[in-house]
């Protein structure tokens, strides 16, 4: 199965950050100059950006362009709580959207996330996630394919948890989570019903198995006036 370009460029540029090539808080070259340079159409081009975005490696400045991001402070959340749990612990009825559910091969970021090899295959799912049918986050969940091949889609993309957990025979262990902030861009704000350039907030998590195996890896951005993190110590 042949990588897609957009992964490819996304893990160059992954790169070039590492190396120093681009700095903490430098301004990478525009996306014109960045699709001559990788020979694509600015349409692949910005899907590699976007996946950088979504991770929290580049953000994006209104009027200005795209920066390396600047670290921020980071807090642990207490507990484990799937957005199915959270969603009824508060009294509404979860729903969710599937736009994707494609096996591929990991991105560069998805591979040091997850701890997999080049060769081993993943799951990647693409949602918008919905509480009373209100629409409060859409999410990008990466999950090593050997864990889920025996359960079935609508298993895997209703309640992840439940089924690892019930049919597998999983416990789910620890969880570290970054919450951050963007603005909604025009596929944001297309699937969450939000006008652009409105505030989200943004969540990478990385959840293991009790036996610290890593088995997701989730980017995920929320409307901001929708949804609020809670953070015990």
């Amino acid at each position: 199965m042949q990588e897609p370009m957009y992964i490819k460029i996304h893990n160059q540029i992954k790169r070039d950050i590492e190396n120093k090539k681009y700095k903490v808080g430098e301004r990478i070259p525009a996306e014109r100059q960045l699709a001559l340079k990788f020979n694509v159409s600015r349409m692949t081009l910005r899907q590699a950006i976007k996946t950088l975005e979504d991770e929290g490696i580049l953000e994006r400045r209104l009027g200005s362009g795209t920066y390396v991001s600047s670290q921020k402070v980071q807090e642990k959340m207490s507990g484990i709580m799937s957005f199915t749990d959270i969603t009824r612990a508060n009294g509404q009825v979860p729903s969710s959207k599937l736009l994707s559910y494609r096996v591929t091969k990991p991105s560069l970021s998805e591979k040091e996330k997850l701890k997999i090899k080049d060769t081993d295959n993943v799951l990647r799912m693409e949602r918008v996630r919905f509480a009373d049918n209100v629409p409060i986050c859409y999410e990008v969940a990466t999950i090593p394919y050997k864990l889920v091949s025996r359960f079935s889609k609508d298993e895997i993309s209703s309640s992840l948890y439940q089924t690892l957990e019930k049919k597998g025979g999983y416990k789910i262990g620890s969880v570290v989570e970054n919450i951050g902030a963007s603005v909604a861009n025009e596929n944001e704000a297309r699937l969450l019903s939000v006008k652009k350039g409105e505030p989200l907030v943004t969540r990478r998590q990385v959840t293991e198995l009790n036996d610290h195996y890593p088995f997701e890896y989730v980017r995920a951005s929320y409307v901001a006036e929708r949804f609020e993190f809670t953070f015990e110590k």
